[in-house]
């Protein structure tokens, strides 16, 4: 078919479909849509008819998507993902300051970093609307991929993959343990080998800060404490009680140490790290807009990291 000649299928089917497999019912689907469940079902085998494959086995428990349907389930996502992209283009075309932006941070950034930089971008960007997400980094990355995210705060130690992204500041890594460890005399920086054979408290499985930390450790001979903790918060809580040691990044301190239960020390400039940055797909119509706004947040940050 001609690029120029009208295509029999709709952008409206792909969502539909879409659904189906999402749900795994033309039911939930059709609910989900807001759609009268035999309108959704005709919309689905109108595509069928068109593309000239079946794409859903119609079992009495549900559906199953066929091997040529995951093929055009996949081609959908894109299609679906680039219409979004185009209809963004022509937002930020009529007005580049205006919209909506969908932005993850990681749990180990988010409770630190937004009470900071939200108002920052308000202000200057008051026709920009911001909605964030909190999100671990295989979640926020899997969004961001599949385009339910615009942008997102992550570590640079992740693989990106094809992602453009901006440096955001290096956040050191402190050591932190509680009043009265042998580890809390002295005003010299730490260093790793005060680790050795340590008991060292870690995040649970999902935290990219989790293996960032475990690196560390492996490198210093300490040893992954048997309790996990489930937050920045939690993990400061457990040493402040004794429980054990643990790292903590620069820009948790001043929350998580406000009470001054937590005595903490820097490696040094080159002690242990992470770098924030800010990152989005090449092909994001705001791709502009998002390296603007990770200049605000770079500022923002620069006090807190110092």
């Amino acid at each position: 078919m001609s690029r120029w000649s009208p295509h029999p299928l709709t952008l409206r089917q792909l969502q539909y479909a879409l659904a189906v497999a999402e749900f795994g019912s033309f039911r939930k689907a059709a609910q989900a849509c807001a759609i009268a469940q035999p309108s959704l079902s005709a919309q689905i085998a109108q595509l069928e008819s068109t593309l000239g494959v079946v794409l859903f086995e119609r079992l009495s428990r549900g559906v199953v998507v066929t091997a040529a349907g995951r093929e055009v389930i996949e081609r959908a996502e894109r299609t679906l993902l680039a219409a979004d992209d185009l209809v963004a283009a022509a937002e930020r075309r009529r007005d580049p300051d205006a919209g909506t932006l969908h932005i993850g941070v990681i749990p180990t950034v988010a409770p630190y970093l937004l009470p900071e930089v939200v108002p920052l971008l308000r202000k200057r960007y008051p026709r920009l609307q911001l909605l964030w997400a909190e999100e671990k980094t295989t979640t926020l990355l899997a969004r961001l991929e599949a385009g339910t995210l615009d942008a997102g705060i992550v570590a640079l130690d992740q693989e990106l993959g094809d992602l453009a992204h901006a440096e955001l500041g290096r956040d050191p890594f402190l050591l932190a343990v509680p009043v009265g460890h042998e580890l809390a005399r002295g005003s010299a920086p730490a260093q790793l080998e005060h680790l050795e054979g340590e008991m060292v408290l870690v995040l649970d499985d999902g935290h990219c800060f989790r293996d960032q930390v475990l690196s560390v450790c492996q490198r210093a001979g300490a040893d992954e404490a048997s309790v996990r903790a489930t937050s920045l918060s939690t993990l400061a809580q457990m040493v402040a009680g004794g429980i054990g040691i643990t790292l903590l990044p620069r820009l948790a301190i001043a929350t998580e140490n406000r009470a001054r239960s937590l005595v903490t020390r820097p490696f040094g400039p080159r002690g242990p790290s992470r770098t924030l940055a800010l990152a989005w797909r090449r092909t994001s119509p705001a791709a502009a807009m998002l390296s603007a706004v990770a200049g605000v947040i770079r500022k923002a940050l620069l006090p807190l990291l110092s």
